[in-house]
């Protein structure tokens, strides 16, 4: 007997869904400061605002996590998640004094920051024991980021900033549909609760101490970045079809600088701090240019670089974090290497950011992103010859075939 989850358009709706949930969420990432600029708010208030979606992340994904791990049906939750973004959303459009604006929005961050984490608990409880692979649905949804970034720059430029929120409730009612087509999931892959008992060993390694240290000053850059950016072109005077072509050469060969590393990347802890301190020093040229561009089509063409250094960054930086952390503790070691690019980067960039871009211009602000990423590749090359003359082997190391010798 067929298992519901198995039906022949079961997988279809959940590559639909995924090519949604990007969707939406491009447009708030690269539009929606705009909107906030449109209504009167200077980049410092903008950034505290947009700081304050990493803040809230730190509760919210505990307490959407720990439901999705109770209820058997992990649909349900995400369903409501939904919900809760569509509607906060549209309450953030409406609002008319700031105070109301920082209420919705941080009702709008707790349903929203742990939306994609539990989009792909989703998607692997409805492929688990299939032959479906989790690549192409992620493929899925990096097509919906990119392309719904490209098709809604025109749009905006057209209808104004004020469109924002029909393409939002538009995109995120697909979202809902797609999901509420798919047939009632019996089984349920469930985050396990962070085990905090594992805290104690990671602060106990320095190598993984440090690599999260250098890793945080060449993350708030991104942040800054990606907060920033749309806001940049815009006071160079380009459109917001700039802003959407920027954002789509940022991801469009994004899935195809993972596969590179998967297959080609040697999975050694000298090799990956290696690829580190590289990527880092990409980032710091990638800084220098948009600090010294001068049209939004370079600021566009500059973006390219995201999908190496950003991409490759992740990418390397998780399997190091595998390397560097016994078994048992690799969750916990996984968890604060995601808090740190996502939720203390993601604060501190905000409000840094804003304050740099206000009082002393986007120039400044990218400069010191300059200095932020060349601390960090210097910090990575120093771990790097660390490592390599001490012989470095972390302590029980697993059998793992593909972490051979550890150095």
């Amino acid at each position: 007997m067929q298992d519901n989850s198995e039906k022949p358009y079961t997988f279809t709706s959940l590559k639909w869904f995924n090519f949604f949930v990007y969707g939406t969420m491009v447009l708030f990432t690269s539009f929606f400061q705009l909107y906030l600029q449109d209504v009167g708010m200077n980049k410092l208030e903008i950034g505290v605002l947009m700081s304050i979606g990493p803040f809230v992340s730190i509760f919210a994904n505990p307490f959407w996590g720990l439901w999705a791990g109770r209820y058997p049906n992990i649909r349900v939750i995400v369903l409501l998640m939904l919900a809760g973004t569509l509607l906060f959303s549209q309450l953030i459009f409406q609002a008319n004094t700031y105070e109301t604006i920082y209420a919705a929005i941080i009702l709008f961050f707790f349903c929203q920051t742990p939306l994609f984490a539990q989009s792909n608990t989703l998607i692997l409880s409805y492929i688990y024991g299939s032959k479906q692979r989790f690549g192409s649905f992620r493929l899925w949804g990096s097509l919906g980021w990119a392309l719904t970034a490209i098709a809604a720059g025109p749009i905006v430029d057209y209808g104004g900033v004020s469109v924002l929120s029909y393409l939002f409730a538009v995109l995120l009612g697909l979202s809902i549909v797609s999901l509420a087509t798919l047939p009632k999931l019996r089984h349920s892959i469930g985050i396990a609760p962070m085990p905090l008992r594992g805290f104690h060993v990671l602060f106990k390694n320095p190598y993984f101490l440090f690599f999260i240290f250098f890793g945080i000053l060449v993350s708030i850059p991104n942040t800054v970045n990606n907060t920033f950016m749309s806001l940049y072109i815009n006071d160079m005077g380009g459109s917001k079809t700039m802003v959407g072509l920027a954002v789509f050469l940022s991801s469009i060969v994004e899935v195809g600088v993972f596969m590179l590393c998967d297959r080609y990347l040697r999975r050694k802890i000298s090799v990956l701090i290696g690829w580190l301190a590289l990527v880092s020093l990409l980032f710091a040229l990638r800084w220098w240019l948009m600090a010294q561009s001068t049209t939004p089509l370079e600021v566009a063409f500059i973006q390219i670089l995201h999908s190496i250094t950003f991409g490759g960054f992740f990418y390397v930086g998780t399997e190091l974090t595998m390397l560097l952390i016994p078994r048992p503790y690799r969750s916990s070691a996984q968890a604060l290497y995601t808090l740190s690019w996502s939720g203390i980067s993601g604060m501190m960039g905000g409000i840094l950011g804003g304050w740099l871009f206000q009082y002393l211009g986007a120039q400044s602000m990218y400069e010191f992103c300059v200095f932020l990423a060349l601390i960090g590749a210097v910090g990575y090359a120093g771990m790097w010859v660390f490592v390599r003359r001490n012989h470095y082997r972390p302590h029980q190391v697993t059998e793992d075939a593909h972490e051979e010798d550890g150095v």
